[in-house]
């Protein structure tokens, strides 16, 4: 089988190296770009100008299924392409939460709806699922999740940006939703997310929606389980600030009277999640699909990366 994996951000390499290295199947990366050092490693590479439709459709001949990471226009011209030349299914650029709990006109969107809604007009040309692994763990990585490339272009994947600054021990947690009830996270690290997608590409039918889940658990048992990790040496949060969704609306109104965008990606994401937007139901699907692959937990996965920061 042919698969295209268009993007080569951090999550894009991830998938391709499952690929590449754990199934005989033939795997193209689609690139803006020459990717020699990718190349050096026995990738094969295809560069695509997203503005040009016979570029598109000459990189997915052949090609069975598409695994996208590029979001906007391009991933729309991406998705006529596949469709002009049959490509059986496509993955659109999720990879979050359940699609049908953002809200209308989503500040966070990047053009994820319109795709969708480009996938429901050709379904009954194309096959296509929603990955939805709720919250990278690289959200929480050391320098951010940009050191790992991944959200790169969203404006909240600094380092800090979102719930915890494990570095500085401050914390802005959305801990309540508002109904009073505890807010809660499903996350997965980007290295299960991969593994979970390639065990989905031999399944005969893709369902509308497929969620995976390294693991599930309170935004304020995430705060306390990061005090109490072996590496913070019983550190404590010095500042955390406990907040609601009405009380994170009124942090955005002041940070939109202050033209302070950055800060109202965040809070964007933290209104999210308190909102319940990166939670769903464990057991997740396909983690019932495929029991053999065990997710790395949160603690094992944080530790590991924070053990050489001093």
């Amino acid at each position: 089988m042919r698969i295209a994996v268009a993007g080569t951000c951090g999550l894009a390499l991830v998938i391709a190296r499952e690929i590449h290295e754990s199934t005989s199947h033939q795997l193209i990366i689609l690139s803006r770009s020459h990717q020699p050092h990718l190349i050096s490693q026995g990738y094969q590479c295809q560069i695509v100008d997203y503005n040009d439709t016979t570029s598109i459709q000459h990189s997915l001949m052949g090609v069975d299924t598409v695994i996208s990471t590029v979001t906007g226009n391009a991933q729309l011209r991406l998705i006529e392409a596949a469709v002009a030349c049959r490509v059986r299914r496509f993955a659109p650029a999720e990879f979050e939460g359940q699609p049908g709990l953002r809200a209308q006109s989503d500040p966070l969107d990047r053009g994820k709806a319109a795709a969708l809604a480009l996938l429901q007009h050709y379904r009954g040309y194309i096959q296509s699922t929603v990955f939805v692994c709720g919250i990278l763990y690289e959200r929480f990585s050391v320098n951010g999740m940009i050191s790992q490339r991944i959200g790169v272009n969203t404006g909240y994947g600094n380092e800090g940006d979102y719930i915890f600054d494990a570095r500085n021990m401050t914390a802005e947690a959305p801990v309540y939703d508002s109904a009073r009830n505890l807010a809660y996270l499903s996350m997965t690290a980007a290295t299960d997310v991969a593994k979970f997608v390639v065990r989905s590409l031999d399944m005969t039918q893709w369902p509308a929606e497929m969620s995976m889940c390294g693991e599930r658990m309170t935004v304020n048992s995430l705060i306390e389980l990061v005090q109490t990790s072996d590496l913070l040496q019983g550190r404590i949060f010095n500042n955390v600030q406990w907040q609601d969704p009405d009380t994170l609306r009124y942090e955005l109104t002041l940070a939109q009277m202050a033209g302070d965008h950055q800060r109202q990606r965040c809070l964007y994401n933290l209104i999210a999640t308190a909102e319940g937007r990166y939670d769903f139901a464990t057991p997740a699907y396909l983690n019932t699909c495929f029991p053999d692959v065990q997710p790395i937990r949160f603690r094992d996965w944080f530790e590991r990366n924070w053990q050489s920061v001093p």
